[in-house]
């Protein structure tokens, strides 16, 4: 079982030094410094835990390196960036080739962040030892397309690439391997982007590699995640026709108290719902599963925690990830977003409408506004945000709507899987008297036509 949270800094020394240097540097500007990273580094040694502590880091070294070169990025400030360059050798930044990149190690995304400086012309006085970081990066890069030279890994872990599964997914370790998977298919959708901005190649001890490889690459273990696989199943919970069921999650597994009509206790919701072979009673929508074993295998199990515990170290990785593959390379299958017919507008102004359902009397309205505009190419195109508002003095149910002339993606409504029809999402099925819920979409030209097409 895992430790309280009050073993997890178990020298109090250590913590009033924590609590005393937060303070100080709580008074002091982020563009200043005010000496700021210098109180940090001067007691970087406190940091390094090495009793049992829960969720004990191996090193800080990549933590701080990770730190000083954001507050460069953000900054423009040369005085991180020098820092990273002094510290380069003895904190591990190119010393260090890596085949992960977690919140345990955030080496690789030092070396890809810092090879960005490089490829933008920026290294000045500093270009050795960044070329040095990007020979890391590319060191990771590579190890994921397997052109790292070396032995056989599929028999090998010990290699010199990455291990994949039969089905081709990135096999880093047994607990919870879809969390290092997500935030490598990431970090290569963003070197790729470096890469391709400076119009230059991955160097592999295999050969020259285009950046659109990386890309390709991030998108066969997004592809994997979302139900490409030999389970057929999508490891995003709620996400396609079959995804995890019974996930390791307290949240998940425990009805609401709206539901139970009664409090459940800590212990009590351990020992009466923990080992329950039912489905969960909440979706726990967007949340990443730990995903299946070296060999494709999944059991939905919510005690086989290894595989069933959802994590935010995994989750978050894909945001960043689908959202560059809805817009990045439009082959495998991605479609162009925003792909409009319409010509060129110059202005467009929404327009509410109103709908009223001859058997009730009772309106429901679609407030339209247009929140932003922007060019693309030689087209405007259009974010339209509606607000749909039930105005009667009764609740609906199951609304479903006709949307025409709609040529972008939308959000905030699911399609139903007829022709330009939606429906509200699963956790809004009911709209109360007077109770709104915003959609957005986007696309070029005039707004869509929206209309009501039934209810309960």
């Amino acid at each position: 079982m895992p430790k309280s949270s009050s073993h997890l800094l178990t020298n109090t020394e250590d913590y009033t030094l924590i609590q005393s240097q937060m303070q100080k540097l709580s008074t002091c500007h982020l563009v200043t410094r005010c000496n700021t990273f210098d109180l940090i580094s001067q007691h970087f040694s406190f940091s390094e835990f090495s009793d049992n502590s829960l969720y004990c880091v191996n090193v800080l070294k990549d933590e701080l390196l990770w730190a000083v070169a954001w507050l460069h990025r953000a900054t423009g400030d040369q005085y991180y960036l020098k820092y990273t360059i002094d510290n380069a050798g003895y904190m591990g930044g190119t010393g260090w080739g890596m085949k992960e990149f977690s919140w345990d190690n955030k080496y690789a995304g030092v070396q890809v962040l810092l090879s960005k400086v490089l490829l933008e012309g920026k290294g000045g006085p500093y270009t050795s030892t960044l070329k040095q970081y990007q020979m890391k990066a590319d060191y990771f890069a590579c190890a994921c397309l397997k052109k790292n030279g070396g032995y056989n890994i599929q028999t090998t872990p010990g290699g010199y690439n990455i291990r994949t599964t039969p089905g081709g997914l990135m096999y880093v370790r047994e607990w919870n391997n879809l969390q290092y998977s997500s935030a490598a298919a990431f970090l290569l959708a963003v070197y790729s982007d470096h890469l391709s901005a400076a119009n230059a190649k991955l160097n592999c001890p295999d050969g020259s590699v285009q950046p659109q490889a990386l890309l390709d690459f991030a998108r066969s273990q997004a592809d994997y995640i979302l139900g490409k696989n030999r389970q057929g199943m999508s490891y995003l919970v709620g996400y396609g026709p079959k995804y995890p069921i019974r996930v390791h999650h307290r949240g998940a597994s425990v009805p609401s108290i709206f539901v139970q009509r009664s409090s459940v206790s800590c212990v009590q919701g351990f020992d009466s719902w923990y080992r329950r072979s039912q489905a969960d009673p909440n979706v726990i929508y967007g949340a990443l599963v730990g995903g299946p074993d070296q060999n494709d295998n999944y059991s939905d199990d919510r005690t086989n925690y290894e595989q069933s515990e959802p994590t935010l170290s995994g989750t978050a990785p894909l945001v960043g990830l689908f959202a560059k593959l809805s817009v990045g390379s439009y082959g495998g299958g991605y479609s162009k977003p925003y792909q409009t017919t319409k010509q060129q507008a110059t202005s467009y102004k929404a327009t509410p409408t109103t709908y009223t359902p001859k058997q009730s009397g009772a309106p429901i309205e679609f407030l339209h506004s247009i929140t932003a505009n922007w060019m693309a190419g030689n087209t405007r195109y259009y974010r339209h945000k509606v607000i749909i508002k039930n105005s009667s003095q009764k609740q609906i149910s199951d609304l479903k709507l006709k949307i025409e002339d709609l040529s972008g993606p939308i959000w905030g409504l699911i399609p139903t899987g007829q022709k330009n029809t939606y429906q509200l999402p699963r956790w809004q099925k009911i709209l109360r008297a007077e109770q709104t819920h915003d959609f957005v979409y986007v696309q070029g030209g005039p707004q869509a036509k929206v209309s009501v097409l039934s209810y309960y």
